[in-house]
């Protein structure tokens, strides 16, 4: 077991509301995407609402504002399941959903085995990486950084 897991958020702006036509394939592939995320290997956590999916959550000052956040056992692991996946479909589509955002809406950070990071959080990751760009606090999947090393006195 490791000490580190590496968190994730996305967030993304729908087109219209999610009872919409336009968004119907979207909302369509919300349960088997998670599904899938839920059986990949490395998988750890996902944030969820009362209905399974976290389309209910809000933050990032805009109540339309859609929220992925998870935590996995490495960035090899989360990149398997987001670029070499079924997943690479549904994100194809984003574009046709969603408003595109100049700023980034994504972000990576490094949190304790068994931390269960809040919106709060993933907040400040997100905006420290759009004010300072990749850093060990917040980064990229094309900026990586490596996970702390353990504390050798614990």
């Amino acid at each position: 077991m490791t000490a580190f897991e590496l968190a994730q958020v996305n967030i993304a702006l729908p087109r219209e509301p999610l009872d919409s036509p336009l968004l119907a394939d979207f909302v369509a592939a919300l349960a088997p995407i998670n599904a899938l995320a839920d059986r990949s290997p490395g998988f750890v956590w996902r944030l969820g609402g009362d209905s399974g999916d976290a389309t209910e959550v809000r933050g990032f000052g805009d109540d339309r504002m859609l929220i992925n956040m998870s935590t996995w056992t490495s960035l090899e692991a989360l990149a398997d399941y987001v670029f070499r996946s079924a997943h690479t479909e549904v994100m194809r589509q984003r574009r046709t959903w969603f408003e595109a955002v100049r700023e980034a809406t994504s972000v990576l950070w490094w949190v304790p085995a068994g931390h269960r990071p809040t919106i709060a959080e993933a907040e400040a990751r997100l905006a420290s990486l759009r004010a300072s760009g990749p850093t060990p606090f917040a980064f990229t999947f094309k900026q990586p950084f490596a996970a702390p090393a353990a504390d050798p006195s614990t």
